[in-house]
């Protein structure tokens, strides 16, 4: 037999998640305004509220003026009710910002790398609980592949492979979490801060664990049949070189500087491909990896390889900043949509 409470449940949760929503997109609004706006009847606008009211989730700010009836009660959703964890693991650091419901952000801080010891992470995450404890939603940034929450791919740090991070974290924290690979989180959030919609692009980074790339589709992220999409170290190139081996210099874990023509040819002929392939409108680079010159020189190379008028434009942004953005993306969908 069903269980009716769970029936009752999972209708509640999407009516919760709408008017929450509406609420903080609207930023006020009266019961009537969200009933016409969301398509749901008043009778059920007004119950829904009235225990978000009671719950503290929304806040009760004044009357509308009248005009002829009873004045109407304009709400607005209490910003500091729920706070979100974005949080990014690289080789020599970890970032980490702390944000309200509506993107301000709170706190945000560079911090020693954790990605030795999955420990240190926790560690890190229990403390951000212990001083916000209205926390609600973390998001995860790591340099691998990532398939529903487990880290399936992600050299040289072998003690994240195949850890189920979603899975473990939302165990021991009781907070939704959410896992991103990093290149993913960079072209999308990107993608949300200069407010692109429909758009497909490409992100490169060739930072401190190897090239990588995010890759949007007219809108929606790519992450592939197994989620390994845009782990473009692996692109065969020359007679027998990958991406990665093209790019590299004498000391294998040096941070790539692009400076030798080699180098310049190599990344001509991936965003050729790009181009052939999936014909986006912009590859965006890491603004500390290079430079409007260093940009020209790659433009007039990969017009050697495909007709100028099909590549895309080259364009410079800041990285962490990007990252940071995908990643609070994430934990803002996620906080909006967790009834807990």
């Amino acid at each position: 037999m069903t269980n009716p409470f769970n029936t009752l449940k999972k209708i509640r949760e999407p009516l919760i998640y709408r008017i929450r929503a509406g609420l903080i997109m609207m930023g006020s609004a009266t019961k009537a305004e969200l009933s016409q706006r969301l398509g749901i009847s008043f009778p059920t606008i007004s119950k829904f509220m009235a225990q978000m009211e009671m719950e503290g989730e929304i806040r009760y700010t004044g009357n509308d003026d009248s005009s002829g009836g009873r004045r109407a009660k304009r709400y607005t959703y209490d910003p500091e009710y729920m706070l979100g964890l974005a949080i990014f693991l690289e080789k020599n650091e970890t970032n980490y910002s702390i944000f309200n419901c509506i993107g301000e952000v709170k706190e945000q801080e560079t911090k020693p790398s954790v990605l030795q010891d999955v420990r240190l992470l926790e560690d890190l995450i229990e403390t951000l609980i212990e001083k916000y404890p209205r926390l609600r939603s973390i998001a995860i940034g790591v340099p691998g592949a990532v398939s529903n929450g487990k880290v399936i791919f992600i050299p040289p740090y072998q003690q994240f492979y195949n850890y189920d991070v979603k899975m473990e974290f939302e165990s021991r924290f009781q907070i939704p979490v959410v896992v991103e690979n990093d290149m993913n989180a960079s072209v999308l959030g990107y993608a949300s801060n200069f407010e692109i919609e429909n758009e497909s692009l490409v992100y490169l980074y060739f930072g401190q664990n190897g090239p990588g790339s995010g890759i949007m589709i007219n809108g929606d992220v790519l992450r592939g049949n197994t989620f390994f999409s845009g782990e473009i170290a692996f692109v065969p190139q020359y007679d027998n070189q990958s991406f990665m081996q093209a790019l590299q210099m004498e000391e294998s874990n040096r941070r790539i500087i692009l400076a030798e023509d080699n180098q310049i040819d190599a990344v001509a002929r991936l965003i050729a491909t790009f181009a052939a392939i999936l014909n986006p409108r912009a590859v965006v680079f890491c603004d500390d990896e290079v430079d409007e010159a260093l940009l020209a020189k790659i433009a007039d190379r990969s017009s050697a390889y495909i007709p100028q008028e099909h590549l895309p434009i080259l364009l410079m942004s800041n990285w962490r900043q990007d990252y940071l953005i995908g990643l609070q993306h994430l934990a803002l969908n996620l906080m909006i949509t967790d009834c807990s």
